[in-house]
């Protein structure tokens, strides 16, 4: 076919565009289709890339915990906070790996050291900022909660903490003493229906509970003293 030319005697044809020629090829549900295809591909890749980096920063995080969490237990509270000047402390790791599952845990293990340090408010803090489908962690950290609400008088929050950790857990080990104790925090409070309510839950749905007993003793010295 001849070339087309203006009226002045120049070419009109232009090279036409990688793009525009691979539209024409595939035509225009080809060419949405290919645009798709690519741009799950590269969300794919960042997902891909961004787990990967999780998991990567959590296990370094987890080689860095081993030594706050031994000064934990060995009762070394304020290197197990701050570290030792070469291994990081649980407040470091939280900061360094955040957003990780082990800077997590140092929300717990950190709001726990201030509990035992008698920092109320900090022991809040950070127990708050943790949460975790473990169960039984869970509702530890609940416990631990109401634990430092207790130490501040707020009796009343103390008790819907200890309740909270006994229906998290939900067992016939845990949660009794946990109910006991949301028993005494209400009776704290002057709430003594709530109190009679507690240790009323632990005789009727945890019968064979070591403290089924003592529940049943708690219970008949609130009934006298609520009149009934």
């Amino acid at each position: 076919m001849a070339e087309k030319t203006s009226s002045e005697g120049k070419s009109t044809n232009k090279p036409e565009g990688t793009i525009e020629k691979f539209k024409k090829e595939v035509g225009p549900v080809g060419f949405v289709g290919a645009i798709v295809g690519l741009a799950v591909i590269v969300l794919a890749s960042g997902i891909f890339l961004w787990n990967y980096r999780t998991q990567q920063r959590n296990i370094d995080a987890q080689n860095e915990i081993f030594q706050a969490q031994y000064y934990y237990e060995s009762d070394s509270l304020e290197l197990a906070l701050l570290g030792d000047g070469r291994n990081l402390g649980f407040l470091d790791i939280m900061d360094i790996y955040s957003g990780t599952e082990v800077a997590n845990l140092a929300h717990f293990y950190a709001g726990a050291s201030y509990l035992k340090q008698r920092d109320f408010e900090k022991a809040l803090e950070y127990l708050k900022g943790f949460s975790t489908s473990e169960i039984l962690v869970q509702g530890r950290a609940y416990s631990l909660i109401g634990d430092a609400y207790m130490e501040l008088g707020n009796f009343t929050k103390a008790a819907d903490s200890y309740e909270k950790a006994a229906n998290t857990v939900d067992d016939s080990y845990f949660s009794p003493a946990y109910l006991l104790k949301a028993s005494l925090a209400h009776e704290k409070a002057s709430d003594l229906k709530a109190a009679i309510a507690a240790l009323d839950k632990i005789v009727k749905e945890y019968k064979n509970a070591p403290e089924v007993m003592e529940a049943r003793k708690q219970k008949s010295r609130l009934e006298v003293l609520a009149g009934r």
